[in-house]
């Protein structure tokens, strides 16, 4: 139980040093991009108006009110105040308008989208890297160039595949958009349809994607625990093959696992290709205008969404190791 508490404690520290680190980042490095984002919003409010003196003012207000002439340092704390609040800030590039909307509307986008892929994508490709582990032969020979092929493919390759094949030659499906443009959201069947139609395209592109390179790592995993001595030494026991599989699979998802944990934690930047090439109303999609616009606000807090969410996947698959693999448990009782 000691040894528990000494290694929760550490993961527990160093948790807290990287999401301070992270939150310094994710301020800063936004402001140092070029460019004025209160000076494009004074030209589009000031659209027409001749008097520079006026153009002045209200450029004045508009850098009062985001803060941008107050010191970096000031900046940070009032950043820092708002977020302890839960105020993301006001969107430059769709000023009024709060940054939480524009996250609150898009986030499920992604996350509907991103999420069952991800499952699916690990689902599938574990199963035919176990298969192919297990079973060899036609098995191994036809997945592994398939496999290695396919994860090799750039996410943007793979969704301009299946967006020439089955959008653009075919036309089964939608190529852009979540939903039909004349439609307005609501729970109709019609709407529904439309949603589930235009989903289609980028959560094949990211299942694909995904296939390949799980496949390939578990049938790697796999094959070197299947050699290992304490399966010849079962085996040797007269003990059943179905119960040595079931600790060779259990002992090669650990790495698996790891993988699922991180893709999850990073669906939301992953999201960015798929998204962008679909033009799905997700997180993807805001996080390339915010840096189109320049927006502060909404570039910091979409990028503190996906440091947030790497780092709870990566600390909560620490701590999952600690209960699961035995090598953990035994390392930390001896200490």
């Amino acid at each position: 139980m000691k040894g528990y508490r000494k290694y929760f404690g550490a993961k527990l520290i160093w948790f807290g040093v990287t999401l301070v680190a992270a939150f310094m980042l994710n301020f800063i490095l936004p402001r140092l991009m070029p460019g004025d984002p209160v000076a494009v919003i004074t030209q589009r409010v000031t659209q027409g108006m001749t008097s520079q003196t006026g153009v002045q003012k209200v450029y004045e207000e508009y850098a009062n009110l985001f803060g941008t002439t107050k010191p970096m340092h000031e900046q940070f704390i009032l950043y820092m105040g708002n977020m302890l609040k839960g105020d993301l800030g006001t969107s430059f590039s769709q000023y009024p308008r709060p940054v939480s909307d524009i996250i609150r509307s898009s986030v499920w986008w992604t996350v509907s989208l991103q999420f069952p892929a991800i499952i699916v994508g690990w689902l599938l490709g574990n199963l035919l890297g176990a298969l192919a582990a297990y079973l060899k032969k036609g098995w191994d020979k036809v997945l592994m160039p398939v496999s290695i092929f396919v994860s090799n493919l750039p996410a943007f390759g793979s969704a301009i595949i299946l967006l020439v094949i089955f959008g653009v030659q075919l036309s089964l499906l939608p190529t852009s958009g979540g939903y039909g443009f004349d439609l307005i959201p609501n729970f109709s069947f019609r709407f529904i349809w439309s949603v589930f139609v235009h989903y289609q395209l980028p959560f094949w592109s990211i299942v694909l994607i995904s296939i390949g390179g799980q496949a390939i790592g578990m049938r790697s995993m796999a094959i070197y625990e299947l050699n290992a001595d304490y399966v010849k030494y079962a085996r040797f026991l007269g003990i059943k093959d179905r119960k040595i599989i079931g600790y060779v699979f259990r002992n090669a998802m650990l790495p698996q696992i790891t993988g699922l944990a991180l893709s999850i934690g990073t669906m939301v930047g992953g999201a960015l290709v798929a998204e962008t090439i679909f033009s799905y109303p997700g997180l993807g999609s805001t996080i390339f205008s915010a840096v189109m616009g320049q927006d502060y606000p909404l570039i910091s807090a979409t990028t503190l969404i996906i440091t947030l969410m790497v780092l709870f996947a990566t600390f909560a698959i620490e701590i999952l190791y600690g209960f699961i693999d035995p090598r953990i448990k035994a390392a930390q009782t001896e200490q």
